[in-house]
């Protein structure tokens, strides 16, 4: 009796023990790629590098557009008319009851140039049917247009300083977006989306939209080789990437995620202009340079094809258009 008993004990001692082993296997391998740890009063939020991104899900209809890449080496979807439902898509986060973040910045003349037609343009296409916030960023609060907003939708007008440079107003941006996420928009949002003003909504910029990290395909450098491709090329610069390296070239104008992705991007892009400040270079292309260098490293979990963001020229891959870039008369408007 005594013997089998022992038996029991150990039997049970050896499955607890592979129990245990196999929590802890699991948990390494799907701990979250982001952890948040205290610092003072405010949270930061570290990036654990990983390039796993979850599998496409049923919705996601990668070979509906045969012309174009509908998905990346790493599987991250990239949207195109035809390779969602947009029905469906809206329906999934109408349920979850996700709240939108928009930030867009407006300094000096491009607050009168800009500001109105992208924020009506939004009110109708931007998301429709989901809860938005608007967190509108202008040096001259005076001048934010009042707008009567839909049902579910609100406005939040932040005065910002207003830099010396059109340069510094580009890249300090990332500053501005990261201290609002920390102190204001990590509470209010389940997702955020960051845009230039200069561009207006023409189309649907729905919740096939939304992920974890976002990036926009520079519609300029669709069908460039990566040779053609604008990345900051001085080694020195910590938006620097070697001419073997680069997957697409992304627009700064328009980038989202989760509040915590969108903080890790727009904090790594900030480290990163303070540290070539230091060393008094200025990436060719700003704070685009560096959000290129971010997404390399970070591959995004969501790319939107250049519909979500075109230039106006004609092209016949461009079936629709979401979102146009808007006339730039940049000696008029930078002259500051």
């Amino acid at each position: 009796m005594q013997v089998r008993l022992d038996s029991r004990k150990q039997l049970l001692f050896i499955a607890l023990t592979c129990a245990t082993l196999l929590s802890l296997v699991y948990i390494s391998f799907n701990s979250p790629r982001l952890i948040m740890r205290a610092a003072k009063d405010k949270p930061e939020f570290k990036w654990r590098k990983s390039y796993i991104i979850t599998k496409y899900e049923n919705w996601f209809n990668d070979s509906a557009v045969t012309d174009q890449q509908t998905k990346t080496s790493w599987g991250a979807p990239i949207m195109w008319e035809g390779t969602f439902d947009p029905l469906e898509r809206d329906e999934f986060y109408i349920q979850k009851k996700v709240v939108i973040g928009l930030t867009v910045f407006a300094i000096g003349r491009y607050i009168d140039r800009y500001l109105k037609d992208f924020l009506v343009s939004a009110e109708q296409h931007f998301m429709k049917g989901l809860q938005v916030i608007y967190y509108v960023m202008v040096d001259n609060v005076s001048k934010a247009p009042e707008l009567q907003m839909s049902p579910g939708r609100t406005m939040n007008v932040i005065k910002v300083p207003k830099q010396s440079r059109w340069q510094d107003i580009s890249m300090m941006r990332m500053q501005q977006i990261n201290d609002l996420i920390q102190d204001k928009i990590r509470f209010e949002v389940t997702y955020l989306f960051c845009f230039d003003v200069d561009q207006v909504f023409v189309g649907r910029f729905g919740a096939e939209a939304l992920a974890d990290s976002v990036a926009q395909i520079h519609s300029a450098f669709l069908t460039a080789s990566r040779n053609q491709f604008t990345y900051e090329r001085n080694p020195n610069s910590a938006a620097y990437i070697a001419p073997e390296e680069g997957d697409f070239y992304y627009h700064a104008a328009v980038f989202g995620g989760t509040p915590y992705l969108v903080f890790n991007l727009t904090r790594n892009c900030l480290d990163g202009i303070i540290r070539d400040k230091s060393k008094g270079i200025e990436a060719v292309w700003h704070d685009e340079s560096h959000l290129n260098r971010y997404f390399l490293d970070h591959k995004p979990a969501k790319l939107l094809s250049p519909e979500y963001c075109w230039d106006r020229r004609p092209a016949k891959y461009i079936r629709y258009v979401r979102m146009k870039w808007m006339p730039k008369d940049y000696k008029k408007l930078r002259d500051n």
